[in-house]
């Protein structure tokens, strides 16, 4: 399989990263998720908004957003931030990655987790439960369950921390 490679997105990405994106989430949340919400008409243009401002608005300035492409196509997408959680105490929280099924395992996840959260920096994120690929995939780069447990538009989520020496 060829290697996806990663660059940092541009605004000019976000109608491609909202096409994957939600491809993604119906290969991968398809009976977590609700499938009114997975099948919904209008969830890619929403996810289009979604992208457009996470890489145009001030506000979000200090994101790091990153896309896998192959042979032009965006096949993954990542984002962090500032963390969400009002218990955090990690200066990074990784909000988004994303990765079409066909590219899992090719080394293009750990690309771009290292694009928008460096090894070594202390980050919190939440997954997906049950979604035991993701998890054993944090836990590889250093992420472990702290107990934290929400629900989210009907999926149970847990979090995932990693210290600062990874």
């Amino acid at each position: 399989m060829s290697m996806p490679q990663v660059r940092p997105a541009r605004p000019a990405d976000a109608a491609g990263m909202a096409e994957m994106h939600v491809a993604s989430w119906r290969e991968t949340y398809r009976g977590l998720m609700r499938d009114e919400v997975l099948d919904d008409p209008g969830l890619v243009a929403w996810r289009e908004r979604f992208w457009t401002a996470a890489l145009t608005d001030p506000r979000y300035g200090s994101n790091l957003v990153a896309v896998a492409e192959l042979d032009g196509a965006i096949v993954g997408v990542a984002m962090s931030g500032p963390p969400l959680d009002e218990d955090a105490t990690w200066p990074r929280q990784l909000y988004v990655l994303y990765l079409l099924a066909a590219v899992q395992g090719s080394g293009a996840g750990a690309a771009l987790l290292d694009a928008v959260l460096p090894p070594g920096i202390a980050a919190g994120l939440w997954v997906a439960d049950p979604n035991p690929r993701a998890q054993a995939f944090y836990r590889r780069h250093g992420f472990r369950a702290d107990g934290a447990v929400q629900v989210d538009d009907g999926v149970r989520e847990i979090r995932m921390l990693r210290t600062e020496s990874g």
